[in-house]
Protein backbone atom coordinates (compact mmCIF):
# COMPACT_ATOMS: atom_id res chain seq x y z
CA UNK A 1 0.00 0.00 0.00
CA UNK A 2 1.62 3.48 -1.18
CA UNK A 3 2.06 6.31 0.94
CA UNK A 4 -1.55 8.32 -0.41
CA UNK A 5 -3.45 5.13 -0.38
CA UNK A 6 -2.50 4.65 3.52
CA UNK A 7 -3.15 8.39 4.49
CA UNK A 8 -6.46 8.13 2.82
CA UNK A 9 -7.74 4.79 4.39
CA UNK A 10 -7.15 5.74 7.76
CA UNK A 11 -8.43 8.79 7.14
CA UNK A 12 -11.70 7.08 6.14
CA UNK A 13 -11.89 4.46 8.60
CA UNK A 14 -12.83 6.97 10.75
CA UNK A 15 -14.98 8.59 8.66
CA UNK A 16 -16.84 5.10 8.24
CA UNK A 17 -17.06 4.25 11.42
CA UNK A 18 -20.10 1.98 12.12
CA UNK A 19 -20.93 1.75 8.45
CA UNK A 20 -20.96 -1.32 6.30
CA UNK A 21 -18.71 -2.02 3.95
CA UNK A 22 -15.49 -0.44 4.48
CA UNK A 23 -13.32 -3.57 4.67
CA UNK A 24 -14.62 -4.94 1.63
CA UNK A 25 -14.13 -1.61 -0.16
CA UNK A 26 -10.72 -1.51 0.84
CA UNK A 27 -9.43 -4.89 -0.29
CA UNK A 28 -11.83 -5.51 -3.18
CA UNK A 29 -9.82 -6.38 -6.33
CA UNK A 30 -12.79 -5.63 -8.61
CA UNK A 31 -13.21 -2.57 -10.50
CA UNK A 32 -16.67 -2.93 -11.04
CA UNK A 33 -17.86 -2.95 -7.57
CA UNK A 34 -15.37 -0.12 -7.69
CA UNK A 35 -17.09 1.30 -10.32
CA UNK A 36 -20.85 0.80 -8.78
CA UNK A 37 -19.99 2.71 -5.80
CA UNK A 38 -19.92 6.27 -7.88
CA UNK A 39 -22.72 5.38 -9.54
CA UNK A 40 -25.27 3.76 -7.28
CA UNK A 41 -27.86 6.32 -5.69
CA UNK A 42 -27.00 6.75 -1.97
CA UNK A 43 -23.37 5.99 -1.18
CA UNK A 44 -21.58 7.74 1.59
CA UNK A 45 -18.86 10.29 0.54
CA UNK A 46 -16.16 8.06 2.28
CA UNK A 47 -16.66 5.29 -0.07
CA UNK A 48 -17.07 7.20 -3.23
CA UNK A 49 -13.85 9.01 -2.55
CA UNK A 50 -12.17 5.37 -1.57
CA UNK A 51 -13.54 4.22 -4.91
CA UNK A 52 -12.84 6.96 -7.08
CA UNK A 53 -8.78 6.78 -5.37
CA UNK A 54 -8.41 3.40 -6.26
CA UNK A 55 -10.11 3.01 -9.74
CA UNK A 56 -8.20 6.00 -10.68
CA UNK A 57 -4.80 4.96 -9.02
CA UNK A 58 -5.44 2.14 -11.34
CA UNK A 59 -5.76 4.13 -14.88
CA UNK A 60 -9.68 3.23 -14.40
CA UNK A 61 -11.27 6.61 -16.42
CA UNK A 62 -14.86 5.75 -14.92
CA UNK A 63 -13.20 7.65 -11.79
CA UNK A 64 -12.53 11.05 -13.17
CA UNK A 65 -16.01 12.79 -12.90
CA UNK A 66 -15.79 11.75 -9.02
CA UNK A 67 -12.33 12.59 -8.78
CA UNK A 68 -13.07 15.61 -10.23
CA UNK A 69 -16.00 16.54 -7.81
CA UNK A 70 -13.52 15.91 -5.39
CA UNK A 71 -10.78 18.13 -6.36
CA UNK A 72 -13.46 20.91 -6.10
CA UNK A 73 -14.19 19.93 -2.81
CA UNK A 74 -13.83 22.31 0.60
CA UNK A 75 -12.01 19.75 2.58
CA UNK A 76 -8.50 19.93 1.92
CA UNK A 77 -7.77 16.27 2.41
CA UNK A 78 -10.28 14.83 -0.06
CA UNK A 79 -9.01 17.52 -2.52
CA UNK A 80 -5.23 16.54 -2.48
CA UNK A 81 -6.41 12.88 -2.99
CA UNK A 82 -8.33 13.70 -5.69
CA UNK A 83 -5.31 15.38 -6.98
CA UNK A 84 -3.06 12.51 -6.55
CA UNK A 85 -5.97 10.10 -8.21
CA UNK A 86 -6.20 12.18 -11.13
CA UNK A 87 -2.16 12.81 -12.00
CA UNK A 88 -1.77 8.83 -11.96
CA UNK A 89 -4.75 8.39 -14.01
CA UNK A 90 -3.34 9.80 -17.52
CA UNK A 91 -6.88 11.11 -18.26
CA UNK A 92 -6.60 13.76 -21.27
CA UNK A 93 -9.58 15.58 -19.65
CA UNK A 94 -7.94 16.52 -16.38
CA UNK A 95 -5.98 19.35 -17.21
CA UNK A 96 -8.49 21.19 -18.77
CA UNK A 97 -10.63 20.62 -15.78
CA UNK A 98 -8.01 21.58 -13.03
CA UNK A 99 -7.46 24.59 -15.24
CA UNK A 100 -11.36 25.58 -15.09
CA UNK A 101 -11.71 25.14 -11.33
CA UNK A 102 -7.65 27.12 -11.20
CA UNK A 103 -9.34 30.09 -12.79
CA UNK A 104 -12.76 30.31 -11.75
CA UNK A 105 -13.21 33.44 -9.49
CA UNK A 106 -15.47 31.85 -7.83
CA UNK A 107 -13.45 29.11 -6.28
CA UNK A 108 -10.77 30.74 -5.77
CA UNK A 109 -10.62 29.27 -2.07
CA UNK A 110 -10.45 25.94 -3.25
CA UNK A 111 -7.99 26.04 -6.03
CA UNK A 112 -4.57 25.35 -4.53
CA UNK A 113 -4.84 22.03 -5.23
CA UNK A 114 -5.79 22.30 -8.74
CA UNK A 115 -3.03 24.86 -9.24
CA UNK A 116 -0.72 22.02 -7.79
CA UNK A 117 -1.99 19.95 -10.35
CA UNK A 118 -1.75 21.33 -13.11
CA UNK A 119 1.54 22.26 -12.47
CA UNK A 120 2.12 18.45 -12.13
CA UNK A 121 0.73 17.93 -15.64
CA UNK A 122 2.54 19.83 -17.39
CA UNK A 123 0.31 20.07 -19.94
CA UNK A 124 -0.45 22.87 -22.58
CA UNK A 125 -2.98 24.14 -20.52
CA UNK A 126 -0.89 24.61 -17.40
CA UNK A 127 0.73 28.13 -18.02
CA UNK A 128 -1.47 29.91 -19.49
CA UNK A 129 -4.34 29.02 -16.05
CA UNK A 130 -1.36 29.57 -13.68
CA UNK A 131 -1.35 32.99 -15.58
CA UNK A 132 -4.54 33.36 -15.70
CA UNK A 133 -4.89 32.80 -11.64
CA UNK A 134 -1.85 34.81 -10.35
CA UNK A 135 -2.93 37.55 -12.55
CA UNK A 136 -6.06 37.84 -10.63
CA UNK A 137 -4.75 37.29 -7.49
CA UNK A 138 -2.23 40.16 -7.10
CA UNK A 139 -4.04 42.66 -5.60
CA UNK A 140 -3.53 44.52 -2.39
CA UNK A 141 -4.82 42.54 0.64
CA UNK A 142 -5.31 39.39 -1.31
CA UNK A 143 -6.50 36.65 1.03
CA UNK A 144 -5.36 33.91 -1.12
CA UNK A 145 -2.07 34.16 -0.47
CA UNK A 146 -1.31 30.45 -0.96
CA UNK A 147 -3.35 29.89 -4.14
CA UNK A 148 -1.00 32.96 -5.41
CA UNK A 149 2.24 31.43 -4.20
CA UNK A 150 1.34 27.71 -5.80
CA UNK A 151 0.95 29.80 -8.71
CA UNK A 152 4.21 31.14 -8.65
CA UNK A 153 6.04 28.23 -7.76
CA UNK A 154 4.02 26.21 -10.34
CA UNK A 155 5.29 29.00 -12.94
CA UNK A 156 8.82 28.59 -12.23
CA UNK A 157 9.08 24.99 -12.39
CA UNK A 158 7.51 24.92 -15.75
CA UNK A 159 10.05 27.20 -16.52
CA UNK A 160 7.85 28.85 -19.40
CA UNK A 161 8.64 32.74 -20.25
CA UNK A 162 5.62 33.37 -20.42
CA UNK A 163 5.24 33.91 -16.78
CA UNK A 164 7.79 36.65 -17.04
CA UNK A 165 5.51 39.47 -16.92
CA UNK A 166 3.27 38.31 -14.08
CA UNK A 167 6.57 36.61 -12.02
CA UNK A 168 7.92 40.05 -12.42
CA UNK A 169 4.54 41.90 -10.84
CA UNK A 170 4.22 39.38 -8.52
CA UNK A 171 7.77 40.44 -6.90
CA UNK A 172 6.32 43.85 -5.61
CA UNK A 173 3.92 41.64 -3.08
CA UNK A 174 5.91 40.67 0.17
CA UNK A 175 4.47 36.90 0.50
CA UNK A 176 5.21 36.00 -2.79
CA UNK A 177 8.33 38.25 -3.50
CA UNK A 178 11.10 35.58 -2.73
CA UNK A 179 9.57 32.75 -4.66
CA UNK A 180 9.06 34.75 -7.71
CA UNK A 181 12.69 35.90 -7.32
CA UNK A 182 13.77 32.40 -7.60
CA UNK A 183 10.65 31.14 -10.24
CA UNK A 184 12.27 34.70 -12.69
CA UNK A 185 16.19 33.00 -11.79
CA UNK A 186 14.64 29.68 -12.96
CA UNK A 187 14.02 31.58 -16.40
CA UNK A 188 16.76 32.64 -17.02
CA UNK A 189 17.32 35.64 -19.36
Amino acid sequence: MDKELRALTERLRVEARGSGGYEELLGTADHEALAAVLTVPGQPLWARELAAFRLGSAGDKRAFEALVLLLNHRDPERCATAAEALARLGDPRTARAAAALATNSLRTAYALHPVRLLTALRAPESVPALITTLERLLTPHEIHWRVALACVEGLGALGDPRARPVLTAATGHPRLAAASAAALARLGS
